[in-house]
C-alpha cells in the first residue's frame, strides 16, 4: 500500500513549485528529457490510450521555427527557456490499443466515432500534459505551462501531414527565483468542492 509523501515532497511538487516565465542559463540533459517521458507515460489515460505526444524543443533551429507561431508576450520566455515541450495528441491513437490494452478490442469503442476520438485524445492528452508537469518537478526542474500561441500556425510547423495537434506549450528548466512574484492566492476549498 503507497505512503504518503512527506512534506518536502509535496512541497516541491505542489506548494513551493511555480509557474515560471524566467529561466537561469542552465541546460536540461537528455537523460533527464527521457526520465521525464517515462514517468509520463506511467500516469494513468482511459483504456492506457496514450494520445499524447511531446516534441521537445531546444535546439536554436527549433526555436527559430517556433518563434512565428507565440503570442507576442510568450516569445521572451520561450526564447530563454532550455526546452519548450509541445504537448500535442495524436487522433490515430485508437491503432495503438491493440498494443497497449490488449485485455478487449478497445479500438473498436473509436471506429468511425470521430468526435470521440477528438474528445479522448483531448481529454487524455491534456492529462498527461499535468504529468509532465508533475514529473519535470519531480525530477528537480521548474515548469511555465501556457497558452498564448498560434496553433494552426504550429501543427503546420510541427505536425504537417499527422492527425497531431497541439494542446499547449510547457517551458522547462532551471527558473530564476529571486524573479518570481509571490504566489496569487488560491480559492477556499469550500468554494471549490462539493460533497455528498
Amino acid at each position: 500500500m503507497p505512503s504518503p509523501l512527506n512534506d518536502a515532497a509535496l512541497n516541491q511538487l505542489f506548494r513551493d513549485a511555480r509557474t515560471t516565465k524566467y529561466w537561469l542559463d542552465q541546460p536540461v540533459s537528455d537523460d533527464i528529457l527521457h526520465q521525464l517521458a517515462e514517468l509520463v507515460l506511467q500516469g494513468p489515460t482511459a483504456a492506457n490510450s496514450l494520445p499524447a505526444r511531446l516534441l521537445f524543443v531546444r535546439s536554436a533551429e527549433g526555436k527559430a521555427r517556433l518563434r512565428p507561431c507565440l503570442a507576442p508576450g510568450n516569445v521572451e520566455q520561450t526564447m530563454a527557456a532550455p526546452v519548450t515541450v509541445i504537448v500535442a495528441y495524436d487522433l490515430d491513437f485508437p491503432d495503438t490499443l491493440p498494443a497497449q490494452f490488449p485485455y478487449v478490442d478497445a479500438r473498436s469503442w473509436y471506429v468511425g466515432n470521430d468526435a470521440l476520438i477528438r474528445e479522448t485524445a483531448f481529454r487524455n492528452g491534456s492529462l498527461q500534459g499535468a504529468y509532465v508537469i508533475l514529473a519535470a518537478r519531480a525530477l528537480g526542474l521548474d515548469a511555465g505551462p501556457m497558452s498564448g500561441f498560434d496553433a494552426a500556425a504550429l501543427d503546420a510547423e510541427f505536425f504537417p501531414g499527422e492527425r497531431v495537434h497541439s494542446n499547449f506549450l510547457i517551458n522547462l528548466g532551471h527558473g530564476d527565483r529571486s524573479r518570481l512574484h509571490a504566489r496569487v492566492p488560491r480559492p477556499a476549498v469550500a468554494a471549490v468542492t462539493r460533497w455528498l
